[in-house]
This record gives C-alpha cells, structure tokens and sequence, in this order.
C-alpha cells in the first residue's frame, strides 16, 4: 500500500511564495486525484513542489511498501523530448530509467502493453521530432506509465488530445492505478472528465487550497460561480456519470 499526504506545502520561484499552506488529507493506493483550478493557479507549481523541483515549506509524505520502483514520476505540460531517439527507444529508455540497462521479456511485455493500450504502436519506430503535438503526449504519457512510480504526476496529460483519446487513455490510467497500486495526481481542466475519472478532487484557486474531496463534494455550482465565474449546475446523466451543465449546456 502507498499514502501520499501534503502538509502546509508552499513553493518559491526564489524568494517569491507562489503556493502556500496547502495540506490534504492521505491519498492512497490505486486512487486518481484530479487538480482542478483557473488559469495561473498554481496547479503546475504545485506538482513541481511534490516532484522536488521546486523548494519551499511543508512536508511531502509519502509512506510504501513497493521495493524496485521510482517513488515519483512527474510528466510536465512540455512535452517535448530528444527528437533523435524513436518512441520505440525513448519509451525504453523511460523503463530502464534509474537502473540497471539490462532488459529482460518483462520489460519488452509491459512496454508492448502500454503502447497498445495508448494505440502508439504504429509509431514505434518514428522519430520523436516528426510527431504531432498530440502524439508527443502519448508518448510522454507512455514514458511515465512504463516507470512504474507509486506516484504519479500528469500535468494536462490530455489536452492535445481529441475526446475519444481523453476517454481511452483516462480509462487506461485509471486501469492501471488500480492495477499497479498507484497514485495518480491529474491537472485537468475538463471538470467533466474529473467527475467521471477521480475519486478525489484537489481545488487550487490563487495558490492555495480551496477545497479536497469527492468529487461531488468539490465540484459544486457554488463552487463553479465562486471559482469560475459561471452558472452551472451539475447534472447525473447516467447511474455512474454526473456531468457540468453551464447555462443550459453542457460544459
């Protein structure tokens, strides 16, 4: 089993404080987080913060049991990459990261999976820097799926992605959370994907914590006026599925 758990955690750019105090309750083992939050609010810096990019007060706790594997993996917005390497070799070399360059069919088995999974197969042996910008994020998402972390940080992994891919690789994640025993933080700004997606939602607005939660319990039509300035409301459109209706149309 893994925790995670932030205490009063602030971030710098040097003696600026540019997120400050924000403390959740544990996130736990095979759970999906989505930080939800305008433009500019913090959401970036925050998981800068938890990768150790960035210093700043507070505590990252993080308590596991897994033995072999990388603690944190943290995929950034920029999705560029060394555009000599194939995808094939830089999802590779993303798997041996941090050990030892022996590889084994266990490897080549779980790389192959990723890959299909994210339908990026086709592309194996292109060059990075012939890729679609949408492309590049499946691929950045594929290199820090292979690592295995017990915590992961996906910064807008799907916004160069159309809607059907959104759907295919969250359901993916997810799978793979629950499969792996993982922690997975999302910034994402699709609300409705988070509704669908997480089991927690973390709310950041001007640097700080507003609110940690349920879903249901973060994302609210107060909350939806307060933050973002609009008028909505949340509908269920299915037994599973709760949707944003922002003025009479869904969001």
């Amino acid at each position: 089993m893994v925790s995670l758990q932030l205490r009063d955690l602030g971030a710098s750019y040097g003696k600026k404080l540019t997120i400050a105090a924000v403390s959740t309750p544990e996130f736990h083992s095979g759970e999906i987080i989505a930080v939800i939050g305008p433009n500019a609010a913090g959401k970036s810096t925050l998981f800068k913060r938890i990768a150790g990019l960035l210093n700043g007060p507070g505590e990252v706790s993080l308590a596991h049991t897994s033995k072999g594997k990388k603690a944190i993996s943290y995929m950034p917005q920029d999705t560029s990459a060394n555009a000599v390497l194939t995808v094939y070799e830089s999802i590779l070399s993303a798997r041996k990261q941090g050990s030892r360059w022996s590889v084994d069919d266990a490897d080549l088995r779980f790389i192959d999976q990723v890959m299909a999974a994210l339908n990026i197969k086709p592309i194996a042996f292109r060059d990075l820097g012939a890729l679609s910008g949408g492309q590049r994020q499946l691929v950045s998402i594929a290199q820090t799926l292979v690592r295995e972390p017990d915590v992961m940080l996906m910064d807008e992994p799907t916004s160069a992605l159309d809607l059907h891919r959104q759907v295919e690789v969250l359901s993916f994640m997810q799978a793979q959370a629950r499969q792996k025993g993982m922690i997975v933080l999302i910034a994402i700004h699709d609300l409705n994907q988070a509704l669908r997606f997480a089991d927690k939602v973390l709310l950041i607005a001007n640097g700080k914590m507003q609110a940690c939660g349920s879903p249901l319990d973060v994302i609210n039509a107060d909350m939806l006026r307060r933050v973002y300035g609009v008028d909505a409301r949340i509908e269920k459109c299915s037994r599973q599925f709760d949707h944003v209706i922002v003025d009479g149309v869904a969001a």
